[in-house]
């Protein structure tokens, strides 16, 4: 498995690499934007329609807006997303089936949302993708069986993110800042999701799903008097109503800057986040400069910080840094980036850097000029498509801004000063009151964090404040690395049933983020120093595979193969061993170096070299997994655990690894075959 990480965490390095956009065009005359127009109407019952209309191609777009104001869903916080869920899976007149059929047959994309809807497709089926929007937001068809599968995919999704550190930056960070009841600070739990009923999700929907502050914007190949007379028949009906208009006290930031840090034992990287809370509308005059000081500081790849912490040391892919606009509440500046846990004091400091650099010294004519051209040129590219002018369209009436506010973009952006850019950020950006939020492993980098005299205080992966966590345990007298690897052997089946093993076939299955469809794994391991293992999809064949075979071994992916050399060559020979834990007791350098906690039991840490393997004190179990490897320059510690483990002909094998390359790839075994089916072809 060690390999599999190593060329899958390559792809992901080298699609990350592809994206990144490493150069800024030169500044050229500003464009003249014809942003057009829309026409607008109301209807009686207080929906607000706006239409733009546009011939050139033969398609229409439609966005439903509700803009009511956040609100807090407390211990049954869960209830927006199921109702997101369940609106739109057919109507009280269409069944689900029959609802989609009909969607797919038109070639149309539709979605509906706790907020609202959207829908896209021809123009010539524009009356009728209408109707169809129209109908699964107004009609919806709530069922118990339909909500039953809704809850229980929600609760499943949240499991997945349990070890997850940037999920649990992502959570802790809402709560630091806002507070847990808070809308922006509230998060999602089990128990709130089993809290939610199918009768909460029907009053959610009437309470807040109404037409007072709705907007339906139209943009394409039609005729704004069909558009109207469609608009009125479909939606002359929705009953007025008005959503609850609450408010909540606004959040403040702490009194001197500070280290907010959350232990996760399982945490091959730190996630450092540091943040505070700023009060900006769009319609405020220091919204250009502010956007323009966010992508000097940290907003694109060329920024201070990106530059510092991954071009200058290569401490990481990325770290960027972004501000909020809103016209409801506070809402948040900060930056982030992932590093090795080596390097996390650094990085902090390097970080705390590049802000006092931002707010101390005048940005140069050339950088800003540079920026501002990079930031202008995407924004004219973005003008010509038909969900930005309904963006704008919808922008100009939520946000209180002028009609001719994005006709001034351009003119505006070119108008802030190197002074400018200073102001804002010594206003919005608040180097002394400053949360720094460090998710990552305590035992490898709270000494280096406490080395740097900045207060620390400890919380737990829900915001909740904590104890310092507890480092490394001593090792009772009498563990050795022979001890741990007997228990472990013992733990699986014993010496015996070990040595019986010829071969070991696994196949399984895993999800990748924004993948069409699960990858396959495959895995053939013999006692011939072989091994060969593939990554494959539907449809798309071999993602990647690797294969040792004796003293030779190649790695393909997608067509391209390498056959593998030097250390490459032996790393992976190392891999193609039966049970390789069963070889650290006799080899050379191999430590025990303390017993730590991960996923909330106590394990023994074995050491060789750049690898770390974890053992449960208790069941004798290989836990977990970890490798330092070096990819593009950089240095990357990748983790896989182990769990599920199920006896195969007397030995016991694990079921399910996650590896972390970036995201958990979360790894379910269907079948495992020992001493059948692997053959010399499999080695090829």
């Amino acid at each position: 498995m060690k390999k599999t990480i190593i060329v899958l965490s390559s792809l992901f390095l080298t699609l990350i690499m592809q994206a990144q956009d490493r150069t800024q065009p030169k500044p050229g005359p500003a464009p003249v934007l014809n942003i057009k127009k829309p026409t607008t109407f109301t209807l009686p019952n207080g929906l607000k329609v706006l239409v733009v209309e546009n011939h050139k191609l033969p398609r229409v777009a439609f966005s439903l807006t509700i803009d009511n104001t956040p609100y807090a869903e407390g211990d049954k916080k869960g209830v927006a997303d199921l109702t997101s869920s369940l609106i739109g899976n057919g109507s009280t007149k269409t069944s689900k089936d029959v609802f989609n059929e009909e969607i797919d047959f038109l070639g149309a994309n539709i979605n509906f949302f706790a907020s609202g809807a959207s829908a896209s497709g021809l123009s010539k089926h524009s009356k009728r993708i209408l109707e169809l929007m129209a109908e699964g937001a107004l009609m919806p068809n709530f069922t118990q069986e339909e909500f039953d599968k809704e809850r229980d995919k929600l609760i499943e999704g949240l499991k997945t993110q349990e070890k997850s550190v940037t999920a649990v930056a992502g959570r802790v960070e809402g709560v630091l800042a806002y507070g847990k009841s808070h809308p922006a600070g509230e998060y999602l739990s089990e128990e709130t999701i089993k809290n939610v009923s199918l009768a909460d999700v029907k009053n959610n929907y009437r309470t807040y799903f109404v037409p007072q502050n709705a907007y339906l914007v139209v943009v394409g190949d039609v005729k704004t008097k069909d558009v109207k007379k469609n608009v009125e028949k479909l939606f002359g009906s929705w009953v007025k109503a008005t959503a609850p208009n609450l408010t909540y006290s606004n959040p403040t930031n702490v009194q001197y800057s500070q280290i907010n840090f959350v232990d996760m034992p399982n945490a091959v990287q730190s996630e450092i986040t540091i943040l505070n809370t700023v009060n900006l509308k769009m319609s405020d005059a220091d919204y250009f400069p502010v956007i323009l000081a966010n992508q000097v500081f940290g907003g694109d790849f060329n920024s201070y910080l990106n530059m510092n912490l991954r071009e200058a040391h290569g401490w990481t892919y990325g770290a960027r840094s972004s501000v909020g606009f809103d016209k409801n509440m506070y809402s948040v500046f900060k930056a982030n980036t992932q590093v090795r846990n080596a390097v996390t004091d650094s990085a902090v400091v390097e970080a705390l850097n590049e802000l006092k650099k931002i707010r101390t010294e005048k940005v140069s004519a050339d950088v800003l000029n540079s920026v501002k051209a990079g930031y202008v040129g995407r924004f004219v590219m973005q003008v010509e498509k038909p969900a930005t002018v309904a963006r704008y369209a919808l922008n100009i009436e939520t946000e209180g801004l002028p009609a001719d506010f994005y006709e001034n973009y351009i003119k505006n952006i070119n108008a802030v000063t190197p002074d400018d850019i200073m102001r804002v950020a010594n206003k919005y950006f608040l180097a002394d009151n400053l949360r720094i939020l460090v998710v990552g492993k305590a035992s490898e980098v709270l000494s280096g964090l406490e080395s740097r005299k900045i207060p620390i205080f400890y919380f737990d992966k829900f915001g909740n404040p904590t104890e310092k966590p507890v480092m490394k345990k001593a090792v009772p007298a009498g563990v050795t690395v022979k001890t741990i690897v007997d228990a472990y052997v013992a733990a699986i089946g014993g010496d015996k049933a070990v040595k019986s093993v010829k071969s070991i076939a696994y196949l399984g299955s895993a999800k990748i983020p924004q993948a069409p469809m699960p990858i396959t794994y495959t895995s053939k391991i013999d006692s011939k120093g072989r091994l060969a293992e593939e990554l494959s999809m539907a449809g798309m064949g071999s993602l990647m595979k690797q294969v040792v075979n004796g003293n030779t071994a190649y790695a393909s992916q997608q067509g391209q193969k390498k056959v593998m050399e030097g250390k490459e060559l032996a790393e992976m020979k190392e891999s193609a061993v039966l049970f390789s834990e069963t070889l650290l007791a006799s080899k050379a350098g191999v430590t025990v170096t303390g017993i730590e906690s991960l996923n909330g039991s106590d394990v023994y840490t074995v050491v060789d070299g750049d690898s770390t393997y974890y053992f449960d004190v208790k069941s004798g179990l290989k836990v977990a997994e970890a490798s330092t490897v070096d990819q593009g320059g950089q240095k990357v510690t990748q983790l896989t655990t182990y769990g599920d483990y199920r006896d195969v002909k007397g030995v016991k094998v694990p079921f399910n690894q996650v590896m972390n390359v970036g995201f958990e790839l979360d790894i379910k075994m269907s079948e495992v075959k020992i001493n059948e089916g692997v053959t010399d072809a499999d080695f090829q």
